[in-house]
């Protein structure tokens, strides 16, 4: 086996060559064959045997991920290449599968060029397949396809070679569809794959063997050679004539486009500044002699050296000593080293030039999406995932003496993990950890106990609600606890085209910057003079400052904000976060003397003002929901629909194929975390296969609401009974 230093060594080699730079993610559905398939190109690069390629599952290195066989997080690997005569780096992305851990994906879209979508014929195209392709599109990474498994068509579907390519042409239609759909206008027709031109390729990443035109042109092989050598159970013999690591790496360095090709249109979409300018300029043509800019993508967290970072390098080169810029920080930091990944472990280097992947290490105080720069710019544009925070759990520390650790170990893994909301409960002093689901906070807890060595206590789940009004009212007025200084303020269901334009990040969070902002809210459907005069976005909600010539206005404004997100961070009705909540701030009377409009007066006279006016509207709770792909066996079907309206399931549509049937269905969290799992498999003798995908919010049944709100008044140590206008008001 080749040493890791050696390979490291000759990759530095490389890395000028922007080229002969391929970045590049493997994307699937959970269990589709992803790390399996990486451990094949693993063992061409000559880091593992290929004996073992397949079983070693090289880049799942957590032990949480060995024991349940799943990748947790994305795993980075710089690995080198000799193709056709010349030297290639690909830097390759491991990425999950399983819809709880898709923030992982999202970050890595901003890192790499090109994507491998990986899917299972038998299971076909499954929600997170969809999903992980929608991700790669919006960061302009161009696909290829790899159908893994597809001997399962032969040997447990027994389907003949005709019904087999037939099958096979349809999954590759519908993927075309997906494409279509999803990808960048230009490269809609562009980015489709195809058989005939070698971006598409067949094979088993478990049994070593995979086939494209191209691999057959090679090897004077044909699809009907494979179907014998399959029916046959000839692996060896397989692996001669469709060699799997030749045909992956042939696709990604025949179709996946080098750095310098994809930066040329990926810079205009994911950073927003001057092009034309000297920065714009160097990472369009990513000059490894211009001044440093890179994206993190990603922060691990590693016991001896503290956070590390993972940056895609746009411009210029990243060496130990460096000073760079932050973005949102004004002061410069020192690089203390710089490193390739190679999976587990992290090889130093002496400098890593534009159009790589770097790990960083002695950076303070930085956060995934954050702008490095030798020399200040704008900003890239933030990474935004689809997917929201759905349950909660109280975490406690069984030993007092270990909370401080525990705070610490906490503001960790809500750096290094994606969609983790971490916060304390001001009315109970709980630690309360949000994720994407169960298995999210399950794989948190264990982190806890076994890599930060803290014995905790976790409550049960708890489901994530919202707080949204449907109507409007106003004007509403708030006083300042002196009743010095009086504010009124009009609060309103914000439009739906505008939410939706903050989810996908169109219109950004916080204070609206230029221009570009405001257009962005006029594009989305605000009118003029009210995207104007916003001044605060948050939760999904906006602060609008409507008022004409309020004496002192500009001097109470920050603090107006602060009342503001207080409030919308925790809303009147249950405490939970609101979502979709303008307030229009409509006149104010504001005491003249500074020692009257101090922080205790002015924070609570807004904050009061948005409750009483959200109560005076009506205040709804709605519910996350998800999105279930269920395959069983024909017999089941009547019992599982009878169970999924048993927890207020809706049953969007149910296909069948053979004594197969695949339900459609969605889901209120609530229910899913009562035992959801069990009674599935109980219902169907453990032979139901699931999925599923978070799918927003909508508004909880009328019956149910005041049940659930005072059930979460109570846990938050609220007064059951729900305030009314009118105490907010006084």
């Amino acid at each position: 086996m080749v040493r890791k230093e050696f390979v490291v060594e000759e990759i530095s080699k490389i890395m000028g060559n922007v080229k002969q730079i391929r970045n590049v993610a493997i994307i699937a559905h959970v269990h589709h064959g992803k790390t399996t398939l990486t451990d094949s190109l693993l063992a061409k690069a000559g880091l593992i045997s290929k004996q073992v390629a397949g079983d070693v599952l090289y880049t799942n290195y957590e032990a949480i991920e060995k024991d349940r066989r799943m990748t947790i997080k994305s795993a980075a690997i710089s690995l080198g290449f000799t193709y056709e005569g010349k030297d290639y780096i690909i830097n390759l992305i491991d990425t999950p599968g399983h819809v709880d851990f898709g923030g992982h994906v999202t970050r890595s879209m901003r890192a790499v060029d090109g994507v491998i979508l990986v899917v299972d014929p038998v299971e076909g195209i499954m929600p997170q397949t969809e999903t992980v392709l929608r991700q790669s599109m919006k960061e302009k990474a161009k696909p290829i396809l790899f159908v893994n498994k597809t001997d399962r068509l032969l040997t447990e579907l027994r389907l003949t070679p005709e019904q087999t390519f037939e099958r096979l042409l349809k999954l590759i239609a519908d993927i075309n569809k997906l494409i279509e759909q999803y990808a960048p206008e230009e490269f809609a027709q562009k980015w489709k794959v195809s058989v005939e031109n070698g971006s598409v390729a067949f094979g088993s990443a478990a049994k070593k063997w995979a086939i494209s035109k191209r691999t057959m042109e090679a090897h004077k092989t044909t699809f009907k050679d494979i179907f014998t050598l399959t029916e046959k159970g000839d692996e060896k013999a397989l692996q001669e004539v469709a060699p799997i690591d030749e045909t992956v790496l042939t696709m990604i360095i025949e179709h996946l486009p080098d750095a310098a090709t994809a930066q040329k249109y990926r810079i205009p979409h994911l950073w927003h500044g001057d092009l034309n300018s000297i920065a714009g300029q160097a990472m369009l043509s990513v000059d490894a002699k211009a001044k440093t800019n890179a994206v993190i993508f990603g922060i691990n967290y590693d016991q001896q050296s503290g956070e590390i970072a993972i940056a895609r390098v746009f411009s210029g080169v990243v060496k130990k000593g460096m000073e760079f810029y932050i973005s949102g920080q004004n002061d410069k930091q020192r690089l203390q080293q710089v490193g390739v990944f190679m999976g587990p472990d992290r090889v130093l280097v002496d400098q890593i030039p534009a159009g790589n992947i770097a790990a960083l290490i002695g950076l303070k105080n930085e956060g995934v999406g954050d702008t490095l720069s030798e020399e200040s710019i704008e900003p890239f544009e933030q990474i935004t995932h689809y997917s929201k925070p759905v349950v909660t759990k109280a975490i406690e520390a069984k030993d007092t003496r270990d909370t401080t650790k525990l705070i610490e170990a906490l503001r960790e893994i809500s750096k290094t993990e994606f969609g983790v909301e971490v916060r304390i409960d001001r009315d109970t002093g709980e630690h309360l950890i949000s994720g994407m689901g169960e298995l999210h906070l399950e794989v948190i807890e264990t982190k806890l106990k076994d890599e930060f060595k803290i014995p905790i206590i976790a409550s049960e789940p708890i489901v994530v609600y919202q707080e949204t009004i449907e109507k409007k009212a106003g004007p509403i007025e708030g006083k300042s606890p002196n009743k010095h200084s009086r504010f009124y303020v009009i609060v309103e269901p914000m439009p739906k085209t505008v939410i939706d334009a903050i989810e996908d990040g169109t219109i950004k969070e916080g204070k609206p910057k230029g221009q570009a902002a405001i257009e962005a809210m006029i594009k989305a459907g605000l009118e003029r003079p009210v995207a104007k005069g916003v001044v605060d976005i948050k939760n999904r909600s906006m602060l609008i400052d409507m008022t004409k010539g309020v004496q002192y206005m500009n001097e109470v404004m920050e603090l107006l904000i602060d009342g503001f997100e207080e409030a919308v961070r925790d809303g009147p009705l249950a405490r939970e976060k609101c979502n979709g909540v303008m307030v229009n701030i409509v006149d104010a009377t504001i005491h003249e003397d500074p020692v009257h409009r101090g922080p205790a007066q002015i924070i609570p006279a807004m904050r009061n003002a948005v409750y009483a006016g959200m109560l005076t509207a009506g205040v709804l709770l709605v519910e996350p929901k998800q999105n279930f792909t269920i395959n069983i066996p024909q017999e089941y079907l009547s019992d599982i629909i009878t169970l999924l309206q048993s927890k207020r399931g809706q049953v969007l549509n149910i296909t069948q194929e053979r004594e197969q049937v695949t339900i459609f269905a969605k889901m209120p969290v609530a229910e899913v975390i009562k035992g959801f799992s069990n009674d599935i498999r109980g219902e169907t003798q453990g032979r139901a296969l699931w999925s599923m995908e978070f799918a927003g919010y909508e508004k909880l049944p009328t019956e149910l609401q005041n049940k659930v709100v005072r059930e979460i008044r109570k846990r938050k140590g609220q007064p059951e009974e729900p305030p009314t206008p009118q105490m907010f008001m006084e």
